[in-house]
């Protein structure tokens, strides 16, 4: 299983894991169908929900546990959109670039003209899984 933690969950509220760790996060679906956008077809991990600290799951949701075995950070470039007419800037479709990590805590470094969008985190020995909605 393959989680979404967006960066600013993490820096809010999130604790620092590394490889190996055993977690129990609290999931929710995806309602962010960009990230499969900015990543593109070669990513090589898909998320299959995120990790949510602010609402939007039912109080009784069991948290997902699992052991940590790859961390991916991901970047991506942000621009406006073509012809909106606005200076507000969106993830460039197809910008995305990821690297693995060892550890996350939330304060991955941008990368030159790439910001830091959050962490793809692939979970092995999932327990308590349920069902996240969308």
């Amino acid at each position: 299983m393959t989680i979404w933690i967006d960066f600013w969950q993490m820096q809010c509220c999130g604790k620092p894991f590394g490889l190996g760790t055993h977690v129990a996060w609290t999931l929710r679906g995806l309602e962010r169908d960009w990230i499969g956008e900015v990543l593109g077809p070669d990513a090589p991990l898909t998320a299959d929900a995120t990790e949510e600290h602010h609402g939007g799951v039912d109080e009784d949701t069991e948290p997902t546990r699992g052991t940590v075995k790859r961390i991916l950070a991901v970047h991506c470039r942000f621009a406006a959109r073509p012809d909106s007419g606005s200076l507000t800037a969106y993830p460039v479709p197809g910008s995305g670039t990821w690297s693995d990590l060892k550890s996350a805590d939330g304060w991955t470094a941008d990368r030159g003209d790439e910001r830091f969008l959050g962490y793809l985190v692939r979970l092995a020995d999932v327990s308590a899984e349920t069902s996240v909605g969308t």
